[in-house]
């Protein structure tokens, strides 16, 4: 089958690679009809270079119909049409039952010291394949594996395997109470979405960007936007628009790749160039993040405001500004998205007839499986208005 697979620092193809096969009982494999690029998979191209292998397969959003199912798979059958949840877990220990699947026990990478299992996310995720590719092998079927419809063409559901649910899990880690602001730093995929989400409940929300085709489209739903010309102007017009205070809640939805960080770009770059043993030690061990994303959000967040972050970070010695985070006494919420724990609000929402969020309209590019390294060198360079990349393999 064909697959987009790593290679090295900056360098993916789509190549010819052995279909997937059940392994374990309680696997099912997908015929995958539609897949997307995320943000954060462009991560793998430059900050997690280190701990990515050649020959990965990427991709964490997809959905299709399954092929096969091993002999322990009971819930779904060949022939089901199904999204898959980037997050891989087991949906009955102690942690799933919290609805914190991304701390699942059973799916835990203990040895690397992180968290639940992620399809194409990097040997710290469990070097699982992913799925942008024409199939899927998927991990415990019966607990991740969700079924959807016929009637509704694709891209009304495929969304809900990380961006509708990363989105949601930021609204709700902003901890938004009736007549609340909600400013969002990044309107890139996840950002739209916690923008129309934000809004869909009847919050005031201000979008914060520096593309102007991603600022005008967060418009469409309602966001008032700020261009992102340097922290201080940024930081000014949130201020301003909120009548001095600053919001009640940001959500970062940028994370390790954002504008305005020259030297952290710098020492990103040079850490991916580096050999592959010593790159990973600076990455598991020295800040390498470009935290402007996150010094806007606790710098124009309200006194006693709440800060909600889904953006990807990946250092581990990163400065953090803790007197202004103590002194304007802020809650801060960080984590990757629980998906299974949100699917249950946002399918009917996916499936309305209104389409509140914007399902239907929310890919900019669409293009072959075949095309991904064009794509992704587009979405990356946020040329052509590129907020979100379907491909179809």
């Amino acid at each position: 089958m064909r697959a987009v697979t790593w290679h090295a620092a900056r360098e993916i193809r789509v190549d010819e690679v052995d279909d997937p096969r059940i392994v374990d009982p309680t696997d099912a494999i997908v015929r995958v009809t539609s897949t997307a690029i995320c943000g954060s998979d462009l991560h793998l191209l430059d900050v997690f270079g280190p701990v990515m292998h050649r020959g990965d397969i990427l991709g964490h959003e997809a959905m299709g119909v399954v092929e096969a199912v091993g002999a322990d798979v009971h819930r779904v059958a060949v022939g089901d049409r199904v999204i898959v949840p980037f997050v891989i877990s087991c949906g009955v220990c102690s942690m799933c039952r919290r609805g914190l699947n991304t701390q699942c026990e059973t799916t835990r990478n203990v040895d690397q010291g992180t968290g639940a299992k992620l399809y194409g996310y990097t040997e710290l995720y469990g070097r699982v394949m992913g799925g942008q590719a024409e199939a899927l092998r998927v991990l415990l079927a019966d607990a991740n594996l969700r079924v959807v419809g016929r009637d509704l063409p694709d891209e009304r559901y495929l969304f809900l395997t990380d961006v509708a649910p990363t989105a949601w899990q930021a609204v709700e880690y902003a901890g938004l109470e009736p007549g609340d602001t909600v400013a969002v730093v990044g309107l890139g995929p996840v950002g739209q979405m916690a923008a129309r989400i934000a809004r869909h409940r009847g919050h005031r929300v201000i979008g914060v960007d520096p593309v102007e085709e991603r600022r005008l489209m967060a418009e469409r739903y309602g966001v008032e936007t700020l261009d992102y010309a340097g922290h201080e102007q940024a930081v000014d017009g949130l201020l301003s628009a909120t009548g001095g205070a600053g919001p009640d809640a940001v959500i970062d939805a940028v994370g390790t790749e954002a504008h305005g960080s020259p030297g952290a770009a710098l020492m990103q770059n040079v850490v991916g160039s580096l050999p592959k043993g010593l790159a990973k030690g600076m990455l598991m061990k020295a800040g390498v993040d470009r935290l402007s994303a996150l010094n806007l959000s606790i710098d124009g967040v309200r006194r006693g405001g709440r800060l909600s972050v889904v953006g990807v970070y990946g250092g581990n010695a990163d400065p953090m500004p803790m007197m202004t985070i103590f002194d304007k006494q802020l809650t801060v919420r960080f984590g990757q998205a629980n998906v299974q724990r949100w699917l249950d609000d946002l399918v009917p929402l996916a499936e309305a007839d209104d389409d509140p969020l914007g399902f239907a309209d929310f890919a900019t590019h669409r293009a072959p499986l075949t095309e991904a390294e064009a794509m992704y060198d587009l979405f990356k360079e946020k040329r052509e208005g590129c907020v979100k990349v379907v491909l179809k393999p």
